[in-house]
């Protein structure tokens, strides 16, 4: 585990909801966790792309859920290493995530979100979802879910 997630993990406390986010310049999906029961399930997909909307709702999710931290997923090469700061997606990604921390106060957390999307897909066909359109609406959140489940099993507090 890379020594910034180890360190972010290991400052959280025992227990708190973590909300994670997929981000995407169209849709964003949006998981919720327990850092007491290390699991992570999909929350919803914003389908707003105009700021304002997205982080409106966003504020309603957190008047909601009372989280400790956020989690985003930051976009990678396949080989796990970060996309350049001049990656289109990844400084978007970035700076969404400053933009949370930035209104919201809570500490915010940037984990690899490598093939998130592409495993979501797969879980969703496993489950029965065989059309396109019936997993399209929920594809984000269920990202969101597998972003928000590798970080809270990367953290040292983590049940073996």
């Amino acid at each position: 585990m890379p020594e910034a997630l180890a360190a972010a993990a290991a400052s959280l406390p025992a227990r708190g909801t973590v909300l994670g986010f997929d981000f995407g310049l169209a849709r964003i999906g949006i998981a919720v966790g327990e850092l007491e029961t290390r699991r992570a399930g999909a929350l919803l997909t914003l389908h707003d792309e105009a700021n304002a909307a997205r982080f409106a709702a966003i504020a309603r999710l957190l008047d909601e859920w009372r989280p400790v931290a956020l989690v985003v997923g930051l976009p990678g090469h396949l080989d796990g290493r970060e996309h350049a700061l001049e990656h289109p997606l990844a400084a978007r990604c970035r700076r969404f995530a400053n933009q949370l921390h930035g209104r919201f106060g809570l500490p915010v957390h940037l984990i690899d979100e490598r093939l998130s999307s592409a495993a979501a897909d797969t879980l969703l066909r496993e489950a029965g979802h065989s059309g396109w359109q019936a997993r399209k609406p929920v594809l984000d959140a269920v990202a969101a879910q597998l972003i928000l489940q590798h970080f809270l099993d990367s953290s040292p507090h983590a049940p073996a």
